[in-house]
C-alpha cells in the first residue's frame, strides 16, 4: 500500500483530466449542447452518444464490483434520494445550455481559449460560493423531503442484487443503440483534422471514469472546488461574513480510498484538503488537455469579439450552474457518468430535472439571446 493517498490521488487525478480535456477537445464531446440539440434542432445524435457512454460506464462499473475492485460502494459523496435532486437538475439543465457548456464543457472550451468559457466559469465559482447563503434553509428542505434515509442506490432501495437490474438496462440500451447504429451509424462526418470521432470519446470517457473509481475511489467530479475557490476569496474580502457561513464549515468528504492506509477528507471550504487534492489537478489537467489538443491543432484562438447577450447568457448560466450543483448537489458529469451507472437513486432524479430544465434554458435561449 502507499504511505499516502495523495501520492496516487493527485498525479491520477492531474493524468486523467490532461486525458479528458483532450478527448473532449477533439470530439466536441459537450453534454450541454447534446440537450441543447435535442430541443432545438430536434438533433439527437450527439445524445446517443451519451448513452453510449451511460451503458458502457454501467459494464465496467458493474464488471469490476463484481471482481471486487470498487471500493468504497457506493462511491463517496452520494446521499439518500430527496427533493434537492430534481429541482438541482432542473436549475442545472437550464444553465448550461445558457452557459454554452457544461461544468466539464465550460473547462475544455476554457483550455481552447473561449471567452464565453471564462465568463461560465467565473459564473460558476459565483454561484457555487452563493449557495452558502442558502445552504441552512437548503438542506434542512433535502432533509426533510429525503425518501428511503439510509439507501443510495435503486438496487438498494430495492432489496435486489444490482446485477440482474443492470443487466436488463444494458440489455434494453445495447439494442437502442444497435438500432440506431442501423438508421444512420455512429460516425459524424468532419473535415476538421485530428477530429475525434464521438462514439470513441464515449467509450475513452466510460474508461477514464473507472480508472478514476478504481485509483480514487470516485468517478470524475469538479465543482466542489469551485465552492472553495469562492470560499477563499470570500474569507479574504470579507472575513467576518464567511466566519459566519455555516457551509465553508461543513466536511463532506470523508472516506477510505482504494490505494493508502489513511483515511481522506475535505469540504467546501478554503484549504488543501482531500477534495482540493481530487479535484483542483483535475480541473487544471481537463483545462491544459484541451490546450494541448488545441495547439496541436493550431486551433488555440482567443476570442474578445463576442455579442453582450452572449456574455451575459455564459455569465448567468455559469451562476446557475454553480448554485444547482451545491443545491443537487454535484454536477452532471458525476450524475450521469457517475450515479447513473450504478443506479445511484439520486442521480436518477437529478436527470428526471435535467430534462426539463434543459427545454427552459433552451426556450430562454432563442428568446433573449439568440433573438434577431
Amino acid at each position: 500500500m502507499i504511505d499516502h493517498p495523495y501520492l496516487v490521488i493527485v498525479p491520477a487525478s492531474l493524468v486523467l483530466g490532461l486525458a479528458a480535456g483532450y478527448v473532449m477537445h477533439r470530439s466536441d464531446f459537450c453534454m450541454a449542447g447534446m440537450f441543447r440539440d435535442l430541443f432545438l434542432v430536434r438533433r439527437t445524435r450527439m445524445l446517443r452518444m451519451l448513452v453510449l457512454a451511460v451503458v458502457a460506464s454501467m459494464v465496467l462499473f458493474e464488471s469490476a464490483r463484481l471482481l471486487g475492485l470498487l471500493t468504497p460502494y457506493p462511491f463517496p459523496l452520494l446521499g439518500s434520494p430527496s427533493l434537492a435532486s430534481p429541482i438541482g437538475g432542473l436549475v442545472f439543465g437550464a444553465g448550461m445550455v445558457l452557459a454554452g457548456g457544461c461544468v466539464v464543457g465550460t473547462l475544455y472550451k476554457l483550455g481552447a481559449g473561449s471567452l464565453l468559457a471564462l465568463l461560465a466559469l467565473v459564473g460558476l465559482i459565483a454561484g457555487s460560493t452563493l449557495y452558502a447563503e442558502i445552504h441552512p434553509w437548503w438542506s434542512a428542505l433535502a432533509t426533510a423531503t429525503t425518501l428511503f434515509p439510509g439507501k443510495v442506490t435503486l438496487p438498494e432501495i430495492l432489496g435486489w442484487s444490482p446485477t440482474p437490474l443492470l443487466a436488463v438496462l444494458v440489455l434494453g440500451g445495447g439494442l437502442l443503440l444497435l438500432r440506431w447504429y442501423r438508421q444512420d451509424g455512429w460516425r459524424r462526418e468532419a473535415a476538421a483534422e485530428g477530429y475525434l470521432q464521438p462514439w470513441k470519446a464515449a467509450l475513452a470517457l466510460a474508461l477514464i471514469g473507472l480508472i478514476s473509481y478504481l485509483l480514487i475511489g470516485m468517478p470524475l467530479g469538479v465543482t466542489t472546488s469551485y465552492a472553495k475557490l469562492g470560499a477563499a476569496a470570500e474569507a479574504t474580502l470579507i472575513p467576518g461574513h464567511f466566519a459566519d457561513l455555516a457551509y465553508f464549515q461543513t466536511q463532506s468528504l470523508d472516506y477510505q480510498p482504494p490505494i493508502g492506509d489513511l483515511r481522506v477528507s475535505g469540504g467546501p471550504g478554503p484549504g488543501l484538503d482531500g477534495i482540493a487534492a481530487i479535484q483542483l489537478p483535475l480541473i487544471l489537467g481537463i483545462v491544459l488537455g484541451a490546450t494541448i489538443s488545441a495547439l496541436l491543432l493550431h486551433e488555440f484562438r482567443i476570442y474578445l469579439r463576442v455579442p453582450l447577450r452572449q456574455c451575459l447568457s455564459a455569465l448567468v448560466g455559469g451562476l446557475l450552474m454553480g448554485l444547482a450543483a451545491r443545491m443537487a448537489p454535484a454536477c452532471n458529469l458525476w450524475h450521469l457518468l457517475g450515479g447513473l451507472p450504478i443506479l445511484a437513486a439520486p442521480s436518477l432524479l437529478f436527470v428526471l430535472g435535467l430534462l426539463p430544465g434543459a427545454w427552459i434554458g433552451t426556450r430562454l435561449l432563442t428568446r433573449l439571446v439568440l433573438r434577431p
